[in-house]
């Protein structure tokens, strides 16, 4: 039984219109780094996933204002942190980007885990989840290469931007091609959480969805014609 001031039914299609920002954020990142401009059209991009990512997760009026006050300071210092690539303002912004991004899965974990049924928007919010763990590792690399020189081997011994984001899904798909590989222990180790945690996450969705449809076929059959 849901609780009875948890909203489970959500007005028009935020976490679609989440998904679908969170997309062309993805799809266009290895385009917009060779522009002269990349790092500042990648950052118009962000604060798009970032406030399409408040009417997603704030299914209440206190949650919706919990997270517009969240991701407000986390646009802006991602608009700072453009002309502060390193040193201390970059790491700050990296360990509140992350948190901010693990608030987000936990929020849309949350409405996947109590919905009544099995829904679009309940679908767009696995995705979504999914999608976000690669941004949250990608993210986690970008720090450690920086936070320990070395940590991956590749062509520029470096890794950030779309490469990051590249290593990361590839590894949280189990795919891994090879071209990067983790040197460092702490790189090893991130490596090593994401794919066990892609894994677990996609059976433990498809799980929680036929539990659902399961659930709502039985629910219509038992009401009387």
């Amino acid at each position: 039984m849901q609780p009875a001031n948890y909203p489970t039914q959500r007005t028009g299609r935020p976490v679609a219109w989440f998904l679908l920002a969170l997309m062309v954020f993805f799809v266009m990142s290895p385009f917009i780094e060779a522009l002269p401009h990349g790092r500042h059209i990648e950052a118009v991009l962000a604060t798009l996933v970032l406030t399409a990512s408040v009417p997603a997760v704030g299914v209440s009026r206190r949650s919706l204002i919990a997270t517009a006050l969240f991701a407000a300071p986390i646009a802006f210092a991602y608009w700072f942190q453009l002309h502060r690539a390193e040193g201390i303002a970059y790491r700050m912004f990296s360990l509140v980007f992350m948190t901010f991004l693990g608030f987000v899965m936990a929020r849309l974990l949350r409405f996947i885990l109590r919905a009544p049924k099995v829904t679009s928007e309940v679908l767009f919010a696995g995705i979504s989840i999914y999608l976000l763990l690669g941004q949250l590792w990608a993210a986690a690399y970008a720090f450690t290469a920086r936070l320990v020189p070395g940590s991956f081997t590749n062509a520029s011994n470096r890794l950030e931007g779309f490469e990051a984001l590249y290593f990361s899904l590839t590894t949280l798909t189990t795919a891994g091609f090879g071209d990067i590989t983790p040197a460092s222990p702490i790189a090893r180790m991130l490596a090593m959480m994401e794919a066990v945690t892609g894994t677990l996450y996609l059976t433990v969705l498809i799980s929680r969805l036929v539990s659902l449809h399961i659930a709502a076929g039985e629910s219509d059959s038992s009401e009387p014609v």
